[in-house]
């Protein structure tokens, strides 16, 4: 029986003017910016036929460039991410994408490979990764989304509050932080792109809930991924630290 060759490329999709902490993926981090951490990693894992970044900034664009690597410019304005992803998607020949935030610069290859693993299951159309939350003050942090799932792993919630709410003290539920790490099949991210927001994604700013109000859940993996999203001055902080 002839095997049939999976397409996979990573996308980073990267924003120069993030709300929170703007230009985040030009500081320097060791002795390379955030964005070219996030790629190299990326791309090192050696599970990709291709890594991209896709960006709004001639600034990240040129980062990537000169350094002999690919990058495209999105075109359009885009809310998330995703979005700026499905817009260079549309006519290319790839099977599954991976979308790597760029803000992500500790990025390794076992959380990326068990993210591709759960696409063996064709019923699975976008998967993301959760690490255990385990700290108060992350747990009650809006920075920190939290996942609920069912038994079977697939998504039922994401909130900025804590979820579930702690009433019964008698028992210790646990609590996962959402990684922005995702995986989709092409047309489940095309579809994505050609849905109007929805009210819960637009109240949370978590894109993956536009997934959930149109009833396409995620396959949720478990990693110990123990990286720093770069989110905050306080996080960059923090990472350099971890590179020490």
């Amino acid at each position: 029986m002839k095997s049939v060759t999976i397409k996979k490329i990573a996308f980073i999709p990267a924003r120069y003017a993030a709300t929170r902490f703007p230009a985040k993926l030009m500081q320097q981090l060791g002795n390379k910016t955030v964005i070219r951490h996030t790629y190299d990693n990326t791309f090192n894992t050696g599970l990709f036929d291709e890594v991209v970044v896709v960006t709004d900034s001639e600034i990240i664009y040129n980062e990537i460039v000169t350094n002999g690597d690919k990058a495209v410019m999105s075109i359009k304005e885009h809310e998330s991410g995703s979005d700026r992803i499905a817009e260079v998607i549309a006519d290319m020949v790839v099977d599954i994408v991976v979308n790597v935030q760029g803000d992500e610069p500790f990025v390794q290859k076992e959380p990326l490979q068990k993210l591709l693993q759960v696409f063996e299951d064709d019923n699975v159309q976008v998967a993301s990764l959760m690490q255990i939350l385990t700290e108060k003050q992350y747990i009650v942090d809006p920075n920190y989304v939290k996942v609920a799932v069912d038994k079977n792993m697939n998504s039922l919630l994401f909130s900025r509050s804590p979820i579930p709410y702690h009433r019964d003290k008698t028992v210790s539920p646990i609590y996962y932080e959402h990684i922005g790490v995702y995986a989709f099949r092409k047309q489940a991210l095309l579809n994505f792109s050609n849905w109007q927001m929805t009210p819960l994604e637009v109240a949370e700013k978590i894109e993956c809930l536009r997934y959930l109000e149109n009833g396409v859940p995620l396959k949720m993996v478990i990693t110990e991924y123990m990286g720093v999203e770069i989110d905050t001055p306080e996080d960059l902080e923090k990472a350099i630290q971890l590179l020490k």
